[in-house]
């Protein structure tokens, strides 16, 4: 089911229009994902937005995204998206999570299918100060979880080109500084 087939609240509109100008304008826009562009123009994309409140709420609701990603044509639908703007606001809890998150991809068997990519608005790199400017290749407008099929991730990139990805994107964002962050216009939740 697309998000346009779906009667969404004011509420979900806003936070789907956000979540697609940062896809549009950090995630494409500086090829920090190159393989984004492609999902995106050809809406391979799923969004989902979880109005979770408790992380075992949320749990459940990535347990649907998951099944649901299993059941659908590679074809039609390559990636999803499981926003949630109402749990787990604070990067610590987060992180945390994710731990539960993977535990669930393991207990469902789907580990080596899928894997889940992080991005949270306060995302932290480890050793990195509040303000580094390379957080922000994980910080997305809203909390949420990327469910990648794994086959997808390896024919797309190996190891090493994953890691020279890395290092690009870090340079990038070196190099355009918060003012070129900001100057994206990318909206705050």
């Amino acid at each position: 089911m697309k998000t346009s087939d779906l009667k969404l609240s004011e509420a979900d509109c806003r936070v789907l229009e956000v979540t697609r100008l940062w896809l549009e304008r950090a995630v494409i826009g500086l090829n920090l994902c190159p393989f984004a562009r492609a999902e995106y123009v050809n809406k391979r994309i799923a969004y989902r937005i979880s109005r979770a409140t408790q992380a075992g709420e949320l749990l459940e609701d990535l347990s649907r995204s998951i099944e649901f990603l299993r059941s659908t044509n590679q074809a039609q639908c390559e990636t999803l998206l499981l926003i949630h703007p109402d749990t787990l606001t604070d990067f610590s809890d987060y992180n945390q999570f994710l731990e539960e998150a993977d535990d669930l991809v393991r207990r469902l068997g789907m580990e080596g299918i899928f894997q889940i990519a992080s991005f949270h608005p306060k995302y932290q790199f480890a050793g990195t100060e509040i303000d580094d400017i390379t957080n922000q290749t994980n910080r997305s407008p809203y909390p949420l979880l990327h469910l990648l099929r794994e086959a997808s991730v390896e024919r797309a990139a190996g190891p090493k080109e994953s890691e020279e990805i890395v290092q690009r994107n870090l340079a990038t964002l070196r190099q355009m500084g918060q003012a070129g962050w900001d100057a994206l216009a990318i909206p705050k939740s």
